[in-house]
Formats: structure tokens, C-alpha cells, sequence
């Protein structure tokens, strides 16, 4: 379908995005604060959160990258936003999650209606679609199936929404995909942090924080993080201060925003065959030399029908105005 040949032109963005370390200059803009010693502690949390999710406090964070602060230049120029507070998992979507709403509703994923998925060749870094991937077996027939505790990859924009309206957590209250606004909100951990990655200011310092491709790439994926060439187990490399995990590396995270510069967010926008949604966090195929993608202000953007095994999603959900302290 001409649609899904979309994909094929989409899919190295979802790797070059943020390739610009923190270390790069930036454009003319506010300046950034040194972040201090550490993280920001978050705020204190007086709502309880539904099973396997986080209360997200509100407040005003800035969002994108400021003078100093390096990133790339969609992510610029940098602008406040007033987030309220909203519940959002803890983890990305599992495996096991998944399954159990494919049986459950018998939900067809877009990688199984087309036939195919996005897969990257971590020799080359060139992508194909490859015949049979799906969410089950990721990278194609033949290759091991998805572990059940990883999380959920081959899945469409489409097919998150749909799992996150069926997943109810326990709380009675329907799920949605979470903003790029409130995603970056969260990974600051709802205090506007200006440390580069949701864990803090050191990529490794301390031992790996996140699932990313380590050595050179392509072609040398070492393993040093622990894993290599797929996915890690979701809360493998621990929590941020706000309780999240994996919220940097693993796998980018679909968003339910439509992908627009900055500069654009306010003017009038109506969507098209050709519209992109945006995906944030990285993912095991980021390297600081081409993909510094698990940085909390990095951005990755596809079309909605789009599936890769490098791509997942989390869900989130709003407040009721009776719980908002």
C-alpha cells in the first residue's frame, strides 16, 4: 500500500533525531541553569495513582532545549507549558500486556493487516520492512518471540490508542497516549529539571542508567549496558525520582501529539496522509553519535500507521478535578 511505503522514508528519522549530544551549542535562546548536584526532588505525591501507574504532579515546565543545553533544532526554540497533573504507567506497555488485550478483543495490529514491520539491520543501520514481523516475533519469523516482562514493539500509533482506551488498570478511568508536553514534563520529573536525561547529568555515570546501543555504530552494538541488539526487560535500569522507569532508552514511546516545529505549535494545523506523530525516550538503537535519542527534550516523529521494533508506547491518564489536590 502506497501508505506503508511511508514507513521506509520514516524510520532512519526515528534513529537521527537528537543526534546532537548535550555537549553541542545550540541557537540563540534563554540560557540554561545549571541543574546542580543531582536531580530535583519531585514533588510530594497526595493522590494515589491507579495499579502500575504514577501520579504526575502539575506545573510549568519548559520544554525543548536552551542556550547551552545542545539538542537538535526541532527541538528549539523552547517554551513554557502548564501541565496538570495526569497519571501515566509506571512502564512502557509489555509483551504480556499486550497479549492479554489481543486476546482479549482480538485486535489485529497494522504490522498484521500490512504484513510487515520495520527492522534495522544493526550491521548496516539500513531498515526494512520484513516480512511476518509483528508484535510477537519483532524482528521477523524465525528470530526469538517478544519476552513477555520486554516491552511491546510493532505496534502502530493505532494500535496503542486502542490498547490504552481497553486498559482500565483497575481504576474504571479510560487510558489515553500521553502528549510529547506532558511525556517531557514527566521526564523531568514534574520540577522542569534541566539535567539532559531523566535519571540525571551523567549518561553512564555511576553504570548504565539505560538500554542503548553501546561501541560504535552500526555494526558494534558491545553489550556493556547488559543487552544487545533488542530490547531489556522494563525497570531493569531502575526508577527517576518521580517513579518511572525506562523513560530514556529500551524503546521510543508513541505520543499523542502531531509532529510540528516549535516555532509552528500555536498556528492552525488540520492533518494529513503525510502527518507524523511524535515519539520521545530513545530506544537500544541510540548512540550519542547519531541517536543521542534518550535525552528528555529528544524527539522522534513517524506516521501513525508506522510500526518498527525499536518503537512502544505508554499509556496515561487524566485526574478527575475531585482528586487534584
Amino acid at each position: 500500500m502506497p501508505a506503508r511505503a511511508l514507513l521506509l522514508l520514516v524510520a532512519p528519522m526515528a534513529l537521527a533525531v537528537g543526534a546532537l549530544g548535550a555537549g553541542c551549542s545550540a541557537d540563540a535562546g534563554p540560557s540554561a541553569s545549571p541543574s546542580g548536584p543531582g536531580r530535583a526532588e519531585p514533588l510530594a505525591e497526595p493522590v494515589e495513582a491507579p495499579p502500575g501507574q504514577v501520579y504526575v504532579p502539575g506545573g510549568t515546565t519548559t520544554i525543548g532545549v536552551l542556550r547551552g543545553e545542545g539538542g537538535m533544532p526541532h527541538e528549539r526554540p523552547a517554551f513554557e507549558a502548564e501541565v496538570v497533573p495526569f497519571f501515566l504507567d509506571r512502564s512502557p506497555v509489555t509483551a504480556a500486556r499486550f497479549r492479554a488485550f489481543a486476546e482479549a478483543t482480538n485486535h489485529m495490529t497494522d504490522a498484521e493487516r500490512f504484513g510487515d514491520g520495520a527492522v534495522m539491520d544493526p550491521a548496516s543501520g539500513q531498515w526494512a520492512l520484513v516480512r511476518g514481523a509483528d508484535w510477537r516475533r519483532p524482528f521477523g519469523p524465525g528470530r526469538a518471540g517478544a519476552p513477555d516482562a520486554h516491552p511491546a514493539t510493532q505496534v502502530s500509533h493505532a494500535d496503542a490508542r486502542a490498547f490504552c482506551a481497553w486498559d482500565r488498570t483497575g481504576s474504571g478511568a479510560t487510558g489515553r497516549l500521553p502528549t510529547e508536553v506532558e511525556w517531557e514534563h514527566a521526564a523531568r520529573g514534574a520540577t522542569n529539571d534541566r539535567s539532559p536525561y531523566a535519571w540525571g547529568d551523567a549518561l553512564d555515570g555511576g553504570g548504565p542508567h539505560a538500554n542503548t546501543w553501546t561501541g560504535t555504530f552500526p555494526g558494534n552494538d558491545t553489550g556493556a549496558d547488559g543487552f544487545r541488539g533488542g530490547t531489556s526487560p522494563v525497570g531493569h535500569y531502575g526508577e527517576t525520582p518521580l517513579g518511572l522507569t525506562d523513560m530514556g532508552g529500551n524503546v521510543w514511546e508513541w505520543t499523542d501529539s502531531w509532529y510540528r516545529p516549535y516555532a509552528q505549535r500555536e498556528a492552525a494545523f488540520t492533518p494529513t496522509a503525510q502527518s507524523e506523530r511524535v515519539q520521545r525516550g530513545g530506544s537500544f538503537l541510540c548512540h550519542p553519535s547519531y541517536c543521542h535519542g534518550f535525552r528528555v527534550s529528544a524527539r522522534s516523529h513517524a506516521t501513525p500507521e508506522s510500526s518498527f521494533a525499536h518503537v512502544g508506547f505508554r499509556c496515561a491518564r487524566d485526574v478527575g478535578p475531585d482528586r487534584v489536590p
